[in-house]
């Protein structure tokens, strides 16, 4: 309960950016761990993608910690190495809790509530804008940003849930009605996806549904992500035609007007969502070729490659048009930022990314972005954060802190290889939502938010759990069968001829 309600619950305290509630939230995790240290499951990894990625995540904690004897600003270094600490002790209890296949199967619904949570009481304040009024702050304006305070975050939050439920929606293992109530909270957290007015939240969004369905090429998962896709459409273009919700214009009795038929249609597309999707779980029940694989399911992969390829080549081309932002922008955000490519990130990549070359070796030292933004930047404007996870560990932690991510990163990729391989419950959405956090990471500072990277963390936790089983399966298969020894290592790393992961 603790690990699974932490994000919801950090989320309420402003996503978790600032000391005190950061530093709480680091007390009860490693709490947790020495707490099953000496009375549960031992808190360590029993694998080898476990113990790379844990050296790797570990590694970075000390050596942010090592650098604020070079960084700047004290401050910024140890609220680094504390952050750096919480997400050590959050992935060390998720190891060693999701070893327990009963407890896996609470992981998905949990962090999907939770998001909802966090998002429906964004949107209360714009639906219910007589009853809940929420903080707005200038640099935000139309967009929705609590309670995180931050809108990209809270779009990728939003894109989180929406392809937790899709996942919970496809999965005939599941009951009807959690099934139902799944696809029906896809339509409020697609809104959300949408007033975050974040084009980061949409293109991961749609990448995390693909990748689901690369993982999971069953009819009734391809069925939940249409209609899934199509309840987060309708509601953000219900959303998006009332000016009182997509942009908070117009007067009080407009605004209350305009929540009050959003809300009515929001529900009535609740609704609708969760009888189909019920009528469709339970002709599954009573149709079992409905549950077979789906039409061109061996395209799903490729498509996935392709997706990613293209949000590759859609980042360089956006450097190449873009223009420079304002902060007035910002207070004008509405539905027209969708069509523009106004912004200073890659500015902020230029400066990062010079700052790295002229010390590479240890960097400039954790939480030293600001210092140097404010000393190289070109446009006037503020910035605390490169707005890239890997640039921010080239930049501030030279060559061994981007070493050490790597190692994190693909400690964890490996175990997701292996959970999908072993046909893990838990696989398909874990690789999703947490493929597309990376993505995310990437291009923005989730890093910095808890709220948004503690449940990939307890994804990642899972999915380094779920590795262990699938070396549990291989040395008894060494064991049992000596003469198979190197034709089943070489096969794990090769994909199936008809696209799915052996």
């Amino acid at each position: 309960m603790v690990l699974l309600a932490g994000p919801t619950i950090i989320a309420f305290e402003t996503g978790g950016y600032f000391d005190g509630p950061r530093a709480a939230a680091t007390a009860v995790a490693w709490a947790l761990v020495l707490l099953l240290a000496v009375a549960g499951p031992l808190p360590l990894p029993r694998s080898a993608p476990g113990w790379v990625a844990t050296a790797g995540l570990a590694g970075l904690a000390a050596w942010t910690a090592i650098s604020v004897a070079w960084a700047p600003l004290a401050g910024p270094a140890v609220d680094s190495a504390q952050r750096l600490l919480l997400y050590l002790g959050v992935l060390l209890a998720s190891v060693a809790v999701l070893r327990d296949r009963r407890l896996t199967r609470a992981v998905e619904p949990a962090l999907a509530a939770g998001a909802l949570i966090v998002i429906g009481y964004g949107l209360a304040g714009r639906l219910l804008p007589g009853i809940l009024e929420l903080d707005r702050s200038f640099v935000a304006g139309g967009r929705l940003e609590q309670p995180l305070t931050y809108w990209n975050a809270e779009g990728l939050l939003a894109a989180m849930g929406l392809v937790l439920c899709v996942r919970l929606a496809g999965d005939p293992t599941r009951s009807h009605n959690l099934r139902a109530a799944a696809a029906a909270a896809c339509a409020p957290l697609g809104a959300g996806v949408y007033l975050s007015y974040s084009r980061g939240a949409v293109v991961v969004a749609l990448l995390g549904l693909i990748f689901l369905l690369a993982a999971v090429p069953s009819r009734p998962q391809l069925r939940a992500a249409l209609i899934g896709l199509a309840a987060a459409v309708l509601a953000s273009a219900f959303s998006a035609i009332f000016r009182g919700v997509a942009a908070l214009e117009g007067s009080d009795a407009a605004q209350k007007r305009d929540g009050a038929i959003v809300l009515l249609l929001m529900l009535g597309l609740m609704l609708l969502t969760a009888l189909v999707t019920r009528r469709a779980a339970t002709a599954e029940a009573t149709r079992p070729e409905r549950v077979g694989r789906a039409a061109f399911a061996s395209r799903f992969p490729a498509l996935a490659k392709a997706a990613t390829l293209l949000c590759v080549v859609g980042l360089i081309a956006g450097g190449l048009v873009e223009t420079a932002g304002r902060r007035s922008e910002s207070a004008e955000a509405r539905p027209s930022r969708f069509v523009t490519v106004s912004s200073l990130r890659y500015e902020y990549w230029r400066v990062g990314g010079e700052a790295f070359l002229e010390e590479p070796l240890i960097g400039n030292g954790a939480g030293s972005f600001r210092v140097i933004w404010r000393r190289e930047r070109e446009v006037d404007a503020g910035a605390v954060e490169v707005h890239s996870l890997a640039l921010e560990m080239a930049t501030e932690l030279g060559l061994p802190g981007l070493i050490l991510l790597g190692l994190f990163v693909g400690g964890v990729a490996v175990a997701g290889r292996r959970a999908l391989r072993g046909e893990a419950p838990l696989g398909p959405a874990a690789c999703a939502v947490c493929g597309m956090w990376l993505t995310h990471a990437l291009i923005d500072w989730d890093w910095q938010m808890p709220a948004v990277t503690l449940p990939a963390l307890v994804l990642a936790g899972a999915l380094l759990a779920e590795a262990e089983g699938a070396q549990r399966a291989v040395s008894r298969q060494r064991t049992s069968s000596p003469t198979t020894r190197t034709p089943s290592i070489a096969v794990s790393f090769l994909p199936a001829s008809d696209g799915r992961a052996l």
